[in-house]
């Protein structure tokens, strides 16, 4: 038996990389694979049994350690995680329950460089992004709180809106998404699974050409550049032509439909002439409006649009032929709403 010759997260790598990584140690090929399913169901190593000592010695330090810390749960059924990592940083994901299964929404950084003025997450702005391997992590740990297992799943839907922006972690995201979609991992769909983008043009035409099956969500929230250079510094760099340019790109590449998240800010975003700029906008584009009320910050001064002004909003949009849905609000008494995951939990505040 070999010794260890570089240092990795095992969570990080394929089946057939950890293949390699068994050899390159000298353990068979059935170790990657007994490897593999203990960490796919969300095992510590201390309680992988059909591994000796000497093999569990041998992994340990490459072996992943993440784990829950904390959960809250709110009124609603919505579970808010608190994932802690090796290196004893956090992150949050949200679980929400429906009729058709459970919908997971993981991280993809700590914290956020993009500094939109409705979101909690990138006030402390970016601490690090996460592995593929991490990213993973977090659907393995809750998955199995759930009492699921690799073999009997009890995640149907992930979205990557969690704290970070996915497409800013390029790499470790794209990983991630072929980590999860495996057949002989999870094997959750590429349909469905969306990855929210508050529009970094460039990388949405790279995605468009990694040929996915998952579904494209913009973060546009504005009807037109002013409103939106006013709430997210992105559009300093991407107006809104060029975002929508790079949405009909991955549309033709892939025929999927994008959604269009459009946060409803009181007295900002939420008039009659903004919906007829967004409608004008969107028209003819094959895409879904998702409506949110914004969920209040408490460092934020904006506020958010009344259930019935988002309602007014929603038929305004519909007058105008726009496929549209006001989304229903959850965990929002657990800080686990839209816009209000945040690093609370660093520096021992668990």
């Amino acid at each position: 038996m070999g010794t260890r010759l570089v240092m990795t997260m095992l969570a990080d790598l394929t089946l057939d990389e950890l293949k390699a990584y068994c050899q390159n140690i000298g353990l068979p090929n059935f170790r990657a694979s007994q490897i593999y399913d203990a960490i796919y169901s969300g095992k510590s190593l201390s309680e992988v049994t059909n591994l000796s000592k000497e093999i569990k010695s041998l992994i340990e330090n490459d072996y992943p350690k993440y784990k829950i810390a904390k959960t809250l749960i709110s009124t609603d059924g919505t579970r808010k995680y608190i994932i802690e990592f090796s290196d004893g940083q956090v992150c949050e994901s949200v679980l929400m329950k429906y009729k058709y299964g459970n919908t997971i929404c993981v991280s993809t950084q700590i914290g956020c460089r993009m500094g939109c003025k409705f979101c909690a997450s990138t006030l402390k702005g970016l601490l690090r992004n996460l592995s593929a391997g991490e990213i993973l992590g977090q659907v393995l740990l809750i998955n199995r709180d759930l009492g699921g297992s690799i073999k009997a799943r009890q995640i149907t839907n992930i979205v990557l809106m969690g704290s970070g922006e996915p497409l800013d972690n390029y790499d470790n995201v794209i990983k991630f998404l072929q980590l999860v979609s495996y057949e002989k991992g999870l094997d959750i769909s590429q349909r469905n699974i969306s990855l929210s983008t508050c529009g970094l043009v460039d990388k949405i035409l790279m995605l468009a050409n990694e040929k996915l099956n998952i579904t494209l969500t913009i973060s546009l929230h504005a009807p037109n550049d002013e409103i939106r250079k006013s709430t997210m510094p992105i559009a300093n760099r991407y107006t809104i032509e060029e975002v929508l340019y790079a949405c009909k790109k991955y549309i033709e590449a892939t025929t999927r439909r994008v959604a269009i998240e459009y946060t409803l800010i009181k007295g900002v975003n939420d008039s009659r002439v903004a919906a007829n700029q967004l409608a004008k906008l969107l028209k003819g584009m094959l895409c879904h409006v998702n409506l949110i009320p914004l969920n209040q910050v408490k460092e934020r001064s904006l506020t958010g649009s009344s259930r019935g002004e988002a309602e007014t909003f929603k038929k305004w949009l519909e007058e105008e032929g726009i496929s549209v849905t006001i989304r229903r609000t959850m965990g929002q008494d657990i800080s686990g709403a839209c816009g209000q995951l945040r690093n609370d939990y660093l520096g021992g505040k668990l």
